[in-house]
């Protein structure tokens, strides 16, 4: 890259539109009813860890039925991942959010309605199918309807309703039955599902879908995209840069909009690329899949209490992903990548302190104190940065021709590190226990390095800018 489109990448003031964060009803009802889908996805990631005991006595499941239950989430995630791009490049944004509300409902009722291990596992795939379409198709929909100055916080509502979702099914699992959790999980989807009905499309997806079907320019499909996009600036707003801009940009990449998936790996899409996977496979082996997944079990080998700790854990992560949405389009993403990479990095190296004191018997009142510090604040820097900017940038970097394509391919990253480190985890926890953290520390200063190098920052630039910077011509 030259030391001209480096200048450019790396002036976050720069600004070459006058694409402004116009905020209307219908704006802020589209992003409510597509985080919806998050919402509904971190009730499936969490519910399968408050309902354990009563799962395994009421429906009498041996340890290893209920670890292949709690697994499909992840299987049926990586399934949904490579196939996320393809459905949402055919069918559009809405409807692809449309359809993980019916595979969501569709677990959910599943599973309320089981009476055995096998309809279980049948529902527990759907979740993690419908969560895998969801994990890209949210933050993309988002990006691509929201104004510059406001799309990042935007989409890291995402990560808050993820948050959001996984704290609920904790707090309502204390006090409900299994199968009732279960229909509280079929909520978002419903609501989401009327929502859907009155949002529009992405009008970046409309002028995309005119060029695919070689329409002309005057064309229903082109009048759709300029009328989504009225809807979303308000009918007082001149949207006429903002939309000469996108069909621009639509026009310039016109004749690659029907692509192999190899195109993804042409020269000029590596830089998006290295990007992109890079911090999808960085976030999961930085630990964090090992520590959320097996918390109680940390806390108990430390020596400090796993029911105290677990809540304290739960608790923190919500707070600091909040502030991270008015804090993203303020000091941009990298910034909070560096901070996040840090914390975690830091929080790993605290407790590989903690169980080096405790293997040879030093400090034996302080070392449990330095596990939990060590996991709160992993857990609280987590979520604000390499939990949800990497979703960020994956929706912002990629331009539309190879948004699909690259799209799975960065959610299958994003889910097979993290499935390696989640199976991994117990096993390396027997090799050494503070090997495992120093190992993820290494990986979360190499994090902080990479970051620092090579990812871009995009605050502040319309979605057609940053591909055009990153892109070798």
């Amino acid at each position: 890259m030259g030391e001209e489109k480096e200048k450019l990448l790396d002036d976050s003031n720069g600004d070459m539109s006058d694409e402004k964060g116009h905020v209307t009803f219908v704006l802020i009802f589209s992003i409510f009813t597509a985080v919806l889908g998050s919402f509904a996805g971190g009730c499936a990631m969490g519910y399968s860890t408050p309902v354990q005991s009563s799962l395994i006595t009421d429906l009498r499941l041996s340890t290893a039925e209920f670890s292949l239950f709690g697994s499909l989430l992840t299987v049926g995630g990586l399934l949904g991942a490579l196939v996320c791009g393809k459905i949402t490049d055919c069918i559009g944004r809405r409807a692809t959010m449309g359809l993980s509300s019916y595979l969501f409902l569709i677990g959910w009722l599943t599973i309320a309605c089981s009476q055995g291990s096998w309809s279980l596992d049948f529902g527990r795939l759907a979740l993690g199918f419908a969560n895998g379409i969801t994990v890209y198709a949210v933050p993309v929909y988002i990006a691509e309807i929201t104004p510059k100055d406001l799309r990042g916080g935007s989409v890291l509502l995402h990560q808050v309703m993820l948050c959001s979702g996984i704290a609920v099914v904790f707090m309502s699992g204390i006090i409900t039955s299994w199968q009732i959790l279960a229909l509280i999980g079929t909520l978002p989807c419903l609501i989401q599902l009327v929502g859907i009905y009155f949002i529009p499309e992405s009008p970046r997806w409309l002028i995309r879908k005119q060029h695919s079907l070689e329409l002309p320019v005057k064309s229903s499909c082109s009048l759709d995209y300029e009328a989504a996009l009225q809807r979303l600036r308000g009918t007082n707003t001149d949207i006429s840069e903002e939309a000469a801009a996108i069909k621009a940009n639509t026009e310039a990449i016109g004749n690659n909009v029907k692509h192999k998936f190899s195109n993804v790996f042409q020269k000029k899409y590596a830089y998006a690329l290295i990007v992109c996977l890079g911090l999808m496979a960085l976030a999961g082996f930085g630990g964090t899949f090992g520590i959320l997944f097996y918390a109680t079990a940390i806390f108990d080998s430390a020596g400090f209490s796993g029911t105290i700790g677990s809540s304290a854990m739960g608790l923190i992560q919500l707070p600091p992903t909040v502030l991270g949405v008015f804090l993203m389009d303020k000091f941009g993403r990298r910034p909070l990548l560096l901070f996040s990479a840090a914390g975690m990095g830091t929080g790993t190296l605290s407790l590989a302190l903690s169980f080096l004191l405790k293997e040879h018997d030093l400090m034996t009142d302080f070392s449990p104190y330095l596990a939990l510090f060590g996991i709160l604040l992993f857990a609280a820097t987590y979520p604000v940065g390499m939990g949800g900017v990497p979703f960020v940038i994956m929706s912002e970097i990629f331009p539309i021709n190879i948004k699909g394509a690259a799209g799975s391919l960065a959610t299958v990253v994003s889910f097979t590190s993290s499935w390696i480190v989640s199976y991994a985890f117990n096993f390396m926890m027997v090799w050494s226990s503070y090997g495992t953290f120093l190992v993820f520390t290494g990986v979360n200063v190499i994090s902080l390095l990479f970051v620092a190098k090579l990812v871009p920052e995009t605050k502040g630039r319309t979605l057609e800018e940053i591909q055009t910077l990153v892109t070798y011509k």
